[in-house]
C-alpha cells in the first residue's frame, strides 16, 4: 500500500477510495495517538476527523482549533512529502485558532 500511496502524492495517480480511507483514518489515529488530547481537531473530509492536542477540551458547536485539509495534503503531510509551510502557503490547508498550527510539529508522522 505504501506504493500505491507515495506514487498517488507524488504524481496524482489516484488509488482506489477504500485505500485512500484507510491511509487517512490510519495516519489521524496515529496524530491522535501521539498528540493525545482534544484542544485540536484535525479534518480530513470525508475521511475522518480527530481532536488531539493537549489542553481543554471542546464539547459543542464549532472548535476554536481546527486544521481541515483534503486526503491527498493530508496523506503528504503525514508521510513527509510535503511541508506543513509549503501546504499552508499554497492554500492546501486551512488553519483557525492560536493552537491549531502546533498540529506542524506532529508531522511527519513517518520519514519520507
Amino acid at each position: 500500500m505504501a506504493d500505491v500511496l507515495l506514487a498517488w502524492v507524488d504524481d496524482g495517480v489516484e488509488p482506489e477510495r477504500a485505500v485512500r480511507k484507510a491511509a487517512v483514518k490510519e495516519s489521524l489515529a496515529e496524530l491522535a495517538r501521539r498528540a493525545p488530547g482534544h484542544s485540536v481537531e484535525v479534518r480530513v473530509p470525508p475521511f475522518g476527523a480527530v481532536q488531539c492536542v493537549e489542553g481543554p477540551r471542546h464539547t459543542r458547536g464549532t472548535p476554536p482549533n481546527v486544521v481541515e485539509t483534503d486526503p491527498r495534503t493530508w496523506v503528504a503531510l503525514a508521510i513527509g512529502r510535503l511541508s506543513w509551510d509549503d501546504a499552508v502557503a499554497a492554500g492546501r490547508v486551512s488553519v483557525s485558532g492560536s493552537r491549531a498550527g502546533e498540529i506542524a510539529a506532529r508531522l511527519p508522522l513517518r520519514e519520507p
